[in-house]
């Protein structure tokens, strides 16, 4: 047993807490340890996805009592895939806060951020179902503060609908939970699969409802079509980097379901085709809607959260079949969403704060940086579009493979085409309204600057004083930060890409580990060596 796989909660736990404790009115000092909490939290990441990689699940038993009495945390390829890109994530679009100066507009954004990785982290790593609703619940409330971070009646009240939404969640979740143990009688994850496996199919009506119960919970934090209400106003109102951390939030539901659908109800189980049957019509009415969301709002914030909806639509196509294949190619996806998404939010609020907190897709003068930005975003519109040469591109060709063979494969590969087209021609119209059509348009009245040159201002105030972000480069800590956090995020994509056949190579491994549950029961309950 390895002390390593405790790290990741315990890292960003203690420095949030130290935080708020002994440094919530030094600004300096927050940054400072917030950005060694995101580090180190990424140097144990890689250790863990190291030893992830030879194939063993690794097992921590807290206090060291022996699995299924004891709590465990357990560590597999897909765990230590969602930490390292959590990890990732965190660290560059942290750097993009410090560099933008939202960071300044509250006095706790850093420790906030350090709960938000803790209750990620646990979620990835837990083997026990009610310590994942432990860790949702730890994360939901440091995103309940970071959501409304900077305060403003609009944020304000997308805060309160988020809050209220995922109360009736986990309210739920809750329930799900308290029906599995009255039929399992346990709450470990790898002892409830054994014993699902083992029950006759006569007895599996209360079961079979616990089953579809998880699945609603975890569709509603992953935003699957109908239960996706919450994210578009809640990313619109988001602070930019806020919003591009919640990248990942979606990916926690989608991760819960590929681990509950694979290791206690896979699909020769008593529960069989539940989830498929479920999902698939699901993800692809996600992913029109969502598209059809990024084509008709008038709001770049909107625009970016719609496309997050329709990002999980076209993931979970993939994840719908629960087969090696399918896996491989949604986990490919799901990493380029999540670094693409967040680098969508980030371009957006650069775009804003260069137009007074303008997020409206109307006409207004060019932008200070305009060629930078629009270079952003035009390699951002093509890595969300899916159009070659970035990783979107083999990330559908990937999902369109897997499902060659799918009954409903006309209406998949004509879903996923037509809506491709759509967004192809949404953020076409968006590119040409924000850096096309703007220079046909004189400056505004009293800002003479040169392209580049930010109107001067006075220093950012510590506490935001109105509804609006961050108004002028000017205001920024370090506008050159910002810029490259946000091209390190499309590297990414260009680096998914360069490096898809060994990344696939490794994603093939983690989906035949997964659906191999086996793996799990003798890691978890038979190599007990040494517990109490």
């Amino acid at each position: 047993m390895t002390h390593w796989l405790i790290a990741p909660v315990l890292v960003p736990a203690l420095l949030g807490s130290l935080m708020v404790l002994w440094m919530r009115h030094d600004l300096l000092q927050q940054r400072v340890f917030g950005l060694i909490g995101s580090l180190l939290t990424l140097a144990v990441a890689l250790v863990l996805t190291g030893m992830a990689a030879g194939g063993e699940v690794h097992v921590y038993r807290l206090g060291n009592w022996p699995a299924p009495f004891g709590i465990v945390l357990m560590l597999d390829r897909l765990s230590a895939l969602m930490l390292l890109l959590t990890a990732i994530l965190a660290v560059v679009v942290q750097l993009y806060g410090v560099g933008s100066g939202w960071d300044r507009k509250g006095w706790h954004f850093h420790s906030l951020w350090q709960f938000q990785l803790m209750g990620l982290n646990g979620a990835f790593l837990t083997g026990d179902a009610f310590n994942l609703f432990v860790f949702f619940e730890v994360l939901l409330i440091a995103s309940y503060g970071l959501m409304i971070h900077g305060g403003g009646p609009m944020r304000l009240r997308a805060g309160v609908q988020y809050i209220s939404f995922n109360l009736a969640g986990s309210t739920l979740f809750l329930a799900a939970l308290g029906t599995l143990y009255t039929v399992t009688g346990t709450l470990n994850m790898a002892d409830m699969a054994e014993r699902v496996a083992m029950m006759p199919v006569e007895d599996t009506a209360l079961l079979r409802t616990g089953a579809v119960l998880l699945l609603l919970v975890f569709a509603i934090k992953a935003a699957l079509v109908p239960l996706h209400f919450w994210l578009p106003s809640t990313y619109a109102n988001a602070p930019g980097p806020v919003a591009a951390l919640f990248a990942i939030m979606t990916k926690v539901g989608v991760y819960a379901i590929i681990r509950f659908f694979t290791l206690i109800f896979p699909q020769d189980s008593v529960t069989e085709n539940i989830a498929t049957d479920l999902i698939l019509p699901a993800a692809l009415i996600t992913l029109t809607l969502g598209q059809i969301g990024v084509l008709g709002t008038r709001s770049l914030t909107r625009l970016a959260a719609y496309a997050v909806v329709a990002s999980v639509g076209m993931l979970m196509i993939s994840v719908a079949r629960f087969d090696a294949q399918g896996l491989t190619a949604g986990l490919y996806y799901l990493i380029h969403s999540t670094l693409v998404g967040a680098a969508l939010f980030l371009v957006v609020d650069l775009v804003a704060a260069r137009r007074g907190g303008d997020f409206w897709l109307r006409l207004r003068p060019a932008i200070a940086n305009t060629g930078l930005i629009s270079a952003l975003f035009f390699l951002t519109a093509i890595a969300v579009v899916g159009l070659p040469p970035l990783s979107g591109f083999l990330g559908k060709l990937m999902i369109l493979n897997a499902t060659m063979d799918d009954p409903w494969m006309a209406g998949i590969w004509s879903t996923i085409l037509i809506t491709s087209l759509v967004a192809l021609v949404a953020f076409s119209r968006a590119g040409s309204i924000l850096f096309w059509k703007a220079h046909e348009m004189d400056p505004e009245p009293g800002n003479d600057t040169d392209e580049g040159e930010a109107p001067k201002r006075g220093p950012i105030p510590t506490k935001l004083e109105t509804d609006e972000p961050i108004q002028d480069v000017a205001d920024s800590a370090a506008p050159w930060l910002a810029f490259l956090s946000t091209g390190t995020l499309l590297a990414g994509s260009v680096a998914l890409t360069l490096f898809a056949g060994p990344l696939t190579r490794y994603l093939q491994g983690t989906a035949d580990q997964l659906t191999s549950p086996q793996i799990y029961y003798e890691s978890v309950l038979r190599q007990q060596e040494g517990s109490r």
